[in-house]
């Protein structure tokens, strides 16, 4: 048993690894934009955009406020497709499995990194599309690979968590291609280079991931990729066999093997519970999405254009990135202590998933607000401290998530749900370029009332967590006037 096992975990861990590796160095690198934009500017992208004005001395300043905002609203469109498409992608995975997502996420990564390399100051507006591809195709990435917690059963969560903590913290790419590109290496030999990384993509996705979907629970002797071990074994599907599928790869990642008469969609979709997490995510995401879009102009107007200054503290924002892969496991660690407490005579599974989950959706709003208020404060060094809130934060926001979905709504409808409640968040991300404009239009460069009004909205994410506390409070309740009713 042994000898036949051990292929099967050898395989099983080198897709682990593999795939933290992709989430690591290339799934969010979109969200490294700060620094891609500083290698832009040098680069004279949308430069055409600057004009001279006349200062407050009468003489002559160059003003690039035209520039950032278009750097701003190229970021606003990448950010919006990212989530809003979550949707179509969701039911594309769910359709035709890992296998045609993949290559078709793939395609749409390789197509970015080739337009960011054929780009120039001349022909700026190709990183529109650009961008959009690389983020597009890098949440296809962390969605495939997600799965993968599926083949280590108690461990899953974990393996979960990881992933979005590495696709958080492969925004620091962008750091790597800034320093190179400081160092003499060109934006074309870069993104070249990304481009020829496509072929280890293609080659994990045939070798090392289903063609369809990992089931959960898993099977017995359950295998996977082009080539599937003994054929004595019942669970293993020949991937390059269309007529021999698996059904149990057809099981969505969150199916379990308990079959109770659960919510309809439109019942999930219409209740607090979902109103109010996407209220929880858009505020917070929104502010973050500001945060990474107007940081270059923030710190070159807190740094007073001093560009050495500036190209340092943007260093520091990428590095703190790279902590996301460490902060994001916290996340799961409060909530699976939480869920080992014992449980309350009557209390279901689910029920003490939402009490568990009550902690980590307040620490994550408290989180939000207090890296709004250091974001909204005009002082440079305080910056540094704002950089380890906003990773922090970040990575409890999207773990937690992902998380409150799959306790909150039954299993069978987590994609779904969790497409509706990116995309829906995805609308109201939107709101980042009108306020980017607000600062550059009518508050003459000054943030700080959108800054303080960021902050004030952030505070609508605490009712989250509130609702949720007293829904358990009220089965809680209920529980006991059922207990004095009986006795």
């Amino acid at each position: 048993m042994l000898r036949s096992e051990s292929p099967i975990a050898v395989k099983r861990w080198l897709t682990f690894a593999t795939g933290l590796v992709e989430c690591l160095c290339f799934a969010g690198a979109v969200f490294g934009w700060a620094s891609l934009v500083f290698v832009l500017k040098t680069e004279g992208y949308f430069s055409s955009l600057c004009v001279n004005t006349t200062g407050l001395n009468g003489t002559q300043v160059l003003d690039c406020s035209g520039q950032d905002e278009q750097f701003s609203l190229v970021f606003t469109i990448a950010s919006f497709v990212n989530n809003f498409l979550t949707i179509p992608n969701g039911f594309l995975f769910d359709r035709f499995g890992t296998t045609v997502a993949r290559v078709f996420g793939i395609f749409l990564y390789t197509m970015g990194t080739l337009l960011v390399a054929f780009s120039s100051s001349a022909l700026s507006n190709l990183l529109f599309p650009a961008i959009s591809f690389l983020s597009v195709g890098g949440i296809m990435f962390l969605m495939t690979n997600m799965q993968v917690g599926n083949l280590f059963g108690s461990y899953r969560s974990t393996v979960i968590t990881l992933y979005s903590g590495a696709f958080d913290s492969s925004s620091a790419l962008f750091l790597i291609i800034k320093l190179l590109h400081e160092s003499g290496v060109s934006l074309l030999v870069s993104f070249l280079f990304l481009s020829a990384c496509s072929i280890i993509h293609l080659l994990r996705t045939f070798f090392l991931l289903p063609r369809n979907i990992i089931p959960y629970p898993l099977p017995e002797y359950y295998t996977y990729g082009i080539t599937c071990g003994e054929a004595k074994r019942a669970s293993c599907t020949v991937q390059t066999n269309g007529n021999q599928e698996n059904a149990a790869e057809k099981t969505p990642i969150n199916t379990t093997s308990h079959v109770t008469k659960e919510k309809s969609l439109r019942e999930c979709v219409l209740s607090w519970f979902f109103l109010w997490h996407v209220v929880w995510l858009s505020v917070m995401q929104l502010r973050h999405y500001l945060f990474i879009g107007t940081l270059n102009p923030t710190l070159n107007r807190l740094a007073l254009g001093e560009q050495s200054l500036v190209s340092k503290y943007i260093n520091a924002f990428a590095i703190t990135q790279l902590c996301g892969v460490l902060c994001a496991p916290w996340n799961g660690v409060i909530m699976d202590r939480l869920k080992g407490k014992p449980r309350a005579a009557g209390e279901s599974e689910q029920e003490a998933d939402l009490r568990a989950s009550v902690l980590s959706l307040f620490l994550t709003a408290l989180q939000c607000f207090l890296f709004s208020v250091c974001a909204s404060t005009p002082y440079l060094p305080l910056q540094y401290f704002t950089f380890i809130l906003q990773v922090l934060n970040r990575s409890f926001l999207y773990g937690g998530n992902a998380a409150f979905i799959s306790v909150a709504f039954p299993s069978c409808h987590f994609g779904k749900v969790y497409g509706l409640v990116m995309g829906l968040s995805a609308l109201f991300s939107l709101l980042q370029y009108p306020c980017f404009a607000l600062v550059k239009g009518v508050l003459s460069g000054d943030p700080l009332y959108v800054n303080i009004t960021l902050s004030l909205l952030s505070l609508l994410a605490f009712i989250h967590p509130l609702s949720v506390y007293l829904h358990c409070r009220r089965l809680a309740s209920q529980r006991t006037k059922s207990e004095a009713v009986s006795s």
